[in-house]
């Protein structure tokens, strides 16, 4: 298969999957109240709907890099997608709450191997000096999905029903698995490494025990004896793992990666970065409906100037990280971060509607680039051979993070708010105001992680490699 073809279409299909696997995501949060009352249940029962997604996410990517290398990146990610596929069929055709979560479970699967799968193959596919610009495409779905879910979600309940919000991913991905069958590179690994079943038992259920807590932590239907419990058994199996990854030859995780600075900071400082991040798309939907009153149409429409400035960032991104360099943009970016989460703070009922979409364009421009330069770096020092492990692991905490942000994001508004009542629409959207600012806070504490680059880091990437790595990161794809 010749290369330019291949590189014109593999970011349109790891898009399109991303785009679906994000989507599919937030847009279900939206639909609980009328799932539930079509399968005879409460809201509150179909809570496992969402955390077996996430569940299913956190055993599952662990082991994608294995998986790829083993079976290859063209076999691998279009089941991938045939799964998450019929997965979703199974979805809109539950008839009861048990079938629902087992179809997300499987669901989740699928999403589980989509994500670092497609980021492994562009990054073998790219040669670094292109790289910053397949991502920076590739990224787009991540940002704009999860503030699109909402609001389709919304239409599609009130216009026909929920049942339709899983049926859309079928077309999508009988498209998306034409793509990969036609122009899909097929990737192995060059060495074939035993799968480290102890190592995948010891991560996947720590990962998994710890994704569960940070979804229902807070919730007075679990004691905080059994909280504590839970989280010291996921600590320990996570210990358990650093110990026997140590002493492993082909770990399920190479931890060793980390001791590539330029990995290890971007990984890290992402992953602290995103605890700010994170919390914005559950907090954002209450400010503007509950603080400002707005219906959750118009919540949306609010959140969309956010993913327009994040599509149009990816324009610029090359040129800015080619002048200014990864250190400085992501240590001044990460505090244009934090600073743009704090404007969320001074938003009221009087905030005129121009000064709202304003701070999201912002918001956009800046998480944009954040994420783009975040994940390309990582790479830059990675030889060859370990792309699928750095993909897996950069994946896996990816991960964490978003569930760590999410939880950040509600505890500490819970924690101002206090016992008072969520009808309280002043004292609720106090509450928001000083979780803004606690986050605004956090993010901007996280740019010292940045401040380990050096003022050459990620050249490779935002100004070219040398002959040698263009050499070695060019594959021809089979």
């Amino acid at each position: 298969m010749d290369s330019s073809t291949v590189k014109k279409y593999l970011p349109w299909i790891v898009a399109t999957a991303l785009f679906m696997e994000q989507l599919d995501a937030t847009i279900v949060n939206t639909a609980v109240p009328s799932i539930a009352a079509s399968l005879h249940v409460t809201p509150l029962s179909l809570k496992s709907v969402v955390t077996s997604y996430i569940l299913s996410l956190a055993v599952g990517i662990p082991v994608s890099g294995w998986i790829a290398d083993r079976f290859g990146t063209r076999r691998v990610f279009g089941s991938a997608i045939a799964i998450f596929t019929f997965a979703s069929v199974l979805c809109g055709l539950s008839l009861n709450a048990p079938m629902m979560v087992v179809a997300r479970l499987l669901q989740g699967i699928g999403g589980a191997l989509m994500m670092p799968v497609g980021r492994l193959a562009i990054v073998r596919t790219f040669p670094k000096s292109e790289l910053l610009g397949a991502m920076n495409f590739v990224i787009i779905p991540a940002l704009i999905g999860p503030l699109l879910g909402p609001t389709v979600g919304g239409v599609i309940v009130h216009l026909v029903s929920w049942r339709v919000i899983f049926f859309i991913n079928v077309p999508v991905g009988l498209v998306a698995l034409y793509l990969v069958h036609r122009f899909m590179p097929d990737y192995h690994g060059q060495d074939k490494r035993p799968l480290d079943v102890v190592g995948m038992i010891l991560f996947s259920t720590g990962t998994a025990i710890l994704s569960w807590l940070l979804e229902i932590f807070g919730e007075h239907t679990v004691e905080p004896v059994t909280e504590i419990l839970m989280l010291a058994m996921s600590v320990a199996l996570l210990g358990g793992y650093a110990w026997h990854a140590a002493n492993r030859k082909y770990p399920l995780l190479r931890l060793a990666l980390f001791k590539v600075r330029t990995f290890r900071i971007s990984v890290l400082g992402g992953f602290l970065t995103r605890l700010g991040v994170g919390g914005m798309p559950f907090l954002l939907p209450l400010l503007y409906q509950v603080g400002l009153g707005l219906p959750a149409w118009h919540s949306g429409l609010l959140m969309m100037p956010t993913a327009a400035a994040a599509m149009g960032m990816k324009l610029i991104a090359p040129r800015v990280l080619s002048k200014l360099g990864y250190r400085q943009v992501l240590v001044v970016n990460t505090v244009c971060i934090g600073l743009t989460i704090g404007l969320f703070s001074l938003v009221g009922p009087s905030t005129p509607s121009y000064v709202i979409i304003g701070i999201g364009l912002l918001q956009g421009f800046f998480n944009s680039l954040q994420f783009s330069s975040m994940n390309t770096l990582a790479y830059a020092d990675v030889e060859g051979k370990d792309t699928s492990m750095a993909s897996t692991i950069s994946s896996s905490l990816q991960q964490l993070s978003m569930s760590f942000g999410l939880a950040a994001g509600s505890l500490i508004t819970a924690w101002f708010l206090g016992n008072v009542p969520q009808s309280n629409q002043p004292l609720v959207t106090s509450a928001l105001h000083h979780a803004f600012l606690a986050l605004s806070v956090m993010t901007i504490l996280s740019s010292a992680m940045f401040w380990g680059l050096r003022r050459n880091d990620g050249e490779s990437i935002s100004k070219g490699p040398g002959p040698r790595v263009e050499e070695e990161s060019t594959s021809a794809a089979q």
